[in-house]
């Protein structure tokens, strides 16, 4: 797959199948939108945000994913086979995964350096249970960096693993990409929607404050666009990873940052077991010329 290409014309897109289902939006409001990572003092609400269930059509893309780049659309589905053998395993993931992504995203983009710097599990029975601090599919549109923390977070990233040219580093083009897998046999339920990236205004990006009890992030909450075009890839397997730009440094016209979010498919058989996943998080620099 190429890691530039050019705007997916009408005809494609208009004979994509597709399926009709509900995407949480932000409802605009006059006030800092705000979430807390923890439970807030009482009578404070931890998400201040309204959110706008729109149905609207997210088209299958596994026919057109040889057309899609990171660094246009912001997503792009590759192979990638891995040898771990327990996802809810902390060490096994931090030591061998992590290697693993390193260097496939390295090989894949030319980067000069590519770091891990932070995972999540997702698995709405074992965040329930509270096992191996899994989380729910989180079915609400929101990108996961802003113009500001994509810095920022790099910079604290940078530091934690003892970098020392950061500085350096940061002086050239960068991004943060978020690498999403399932881990568990293909995804039937909750599967993940993501917005191309050049049907997303400036305009529809409101940042959110995201309060831990240490420091204060930012991640952007989506107000609805009608130009918004929506995909996913049905059933994905447990040998394919879905790459999605959540920052970029450059203010070129490449992809920045590509809304994503789970959904209820409505075609998921009714006993369709829930999803496992694993999304890491990764840094990924670029030759001068990226």
């Amino acid at each position: 797959m190429s890691l530039a290409s050019p705007v997916l014309d009408n005809p494609v897109l208009e004979n994509l199948p597709y399926v009709e289902a509900v995407l949480n939006y932000m409802v605009p409001m006059a006030e800092r939108a705000i979430y807390y990572t923890y439970e807030p003092s009482p009578g404070v609400l931890r998400d201040n945000v309204t959110y706008d269930p729109l149905t609207l059509p997210i088209r299958n893309a596994r026919s057109i994913a040889q057309d899609l780049s990171i660094d246009h659309q912001g997503f792009a589905l590759f192979e990638q086979q891995s040898t771990v053998r327990n996802f809810y395993d902390e060490d096994e993931i931090r030591r061998v995964y992590y290697p693993e992504v390193e260097q496939f995203l390295k090989d894949l983009t030319g980067a000069t350096k590519v770091l891990v710097f932070d995972h999540n599990v997702r698995s709405a029975p074992r965040a329930a249970q509270g096992k191996d601090n899994a989380h729910e599919p989180v079915k609400r549109v929101h990108n996961d960096f802003t113009a500001k923390s994509g810095y920022t977070r790099a910079r604290l990233s940078l530091a934690a693993h003892g970098v020392d040219d950061a500085d350096t580093l940061l002086r050239h083009r960068f991004a943060v990409v978020n690498v999403w897998r399932s881990i568990a046999g293909p995804v039937q339920e909750s599967p993940l929607a993501v917005c191309d990236a050049q049907t997303i205004a400036p305009a529809d990006l409101v940042v959110r404050d995201l309060l831990y009890r240490d420091r204060v992030g930012e991640t952007y909450s989506i107000t609805y666009n009608p130009a918004h075009r929506w995909f996913y890839f049905p059933h994905v397997q447990t040998n394919e990873v879905l790459l999605i730009k959540c920052f970029d440094s450059a203010e070129d016209g490449r992809a920045r940052f590509a809304a994503h979010t789970a959904f209820d498919d409505p075609t998921s058989p009714p006993n369709a077991p829930p999803r496992e996943s694993i999304e890491l998080r990764t840094l990924i620099f670029y030759p001068d010329a990226g």
